[in-house]
C-alpha cells in the first residue's frame, strides 16, 4: 500500500510539474494571417518577461510590422541578414517601458535559427519594445556574430510554432528600401496558453 501511495505521489508531482514547464504561446493577429510563437522564459527570463509584459498590457494590439530585411535591400551592409521587424515604433499614442538588460545568445543558448523571435535594439541594453522574426538561420546576429560592431548580437527570447508562411509574405510586401510602404497591422497579441 505505501509503495502505491508513493508511486501515486510521484506521479501526481510529475504532471504538476509537467503542465507548469510548458512555455507560454502567443499569436500575433495580422492583415495577412496568424503567427503563433513559444516564449522561452526559462532560457531568456529577462526578455521573455519584458515582452510579455508589453502582450499582457495590450500594448502590441494595433502596432506593426513595419521593416523587413532581405538579400537585396542592404547595399551597405557587409553582412546580410533576413528579418522582419515590427513592434510600437509607429503606433500612435503608445510609449513603451524602461529598456531591459541584454542576455546575449552565449548567456541563452538560444540562437538565431528559422522562426526565432528576438529584441532589436541599437547598444546593449537599449531593448524595449521593437522585435524581429529571423528567416532562415541568422548566426550572425548570434553572440560573436559581425552584424553588429559591438559582437553583443541580439536576445532571442522564443520561436516560431505556427504562421511560418505569415512571415514569408510579409517579408516580400512593397518595401521602399527596407520600410514597407504598407505596415502590416498587428491588431491583435494575446497569450493563447
Amino acid at each position: 500500500m505505501k509503495l502505491w501511495r508513493g508511486l501515486l505521489c510521484v506521479i501526481l508531482l510529475f504532471s504538476f510539474w509537467s503542465c507548469k514547464a510548458e512555455n507560454p504561446r502567443v499569436v500575433f493577429q495580422t492583415d495577412l494571417g496568424d503567427i503563433e510563437v513559444e516564449i522561452l522564459e526559462r532560457s531568456a527570463p529577462v526578455t521573455a518577461e519584458n515582452f510579455l509584459r508589453y502582450v499582457d498590457e495590450g500594448l502590441y494590439n494595433g502596432a506593426a510590422f513595419y521593416r523587413v530585411v532581405t538579400m537585396d535591400n542592404q547595399p551597405d551592409n557587409d553582412v546580410k541578414i533576413e528579418v522582419i521587424q515590427g513592434g510600437i515604433r509607429f503606433a500612435e499614442g503608445k510609449t513603451g517601458f524602461d529598456p531591459i538588460i541584454h542576455e546575449t545568445t552565449r548567456e541563452t543558448g538560444l540562437l538565431h535559427k528559422d522562426g526565432v523571435i528576438s529584441m532589436a535594439r541599437s547598444d546593449p541594453g537599449t531593448a524595449s519594445s521593437e522585435f524581429f522574426f529571423c528567416i532562415q538561420d541568422q548566426p550572425e546576429l548570434d553572440f560573436g556574430g559581425k552584424r553588429n560592431p559591438d559582437g553583443q548580437g541580439f536576445a532571442a527570447f522564443g520561436r516560431v510554432t505556427g504562421g511560418m508562411g505569415v512571415i514569408l509574405k510579409i517579408q516580400q510586401q512593397p518595401a521602399a528600401g527596407q520600410m514597407l510602404v504598407e505596415r502590416v497591422v498587428i491588431s491583435r497579441v494575446s497569450r493563447i496558453r
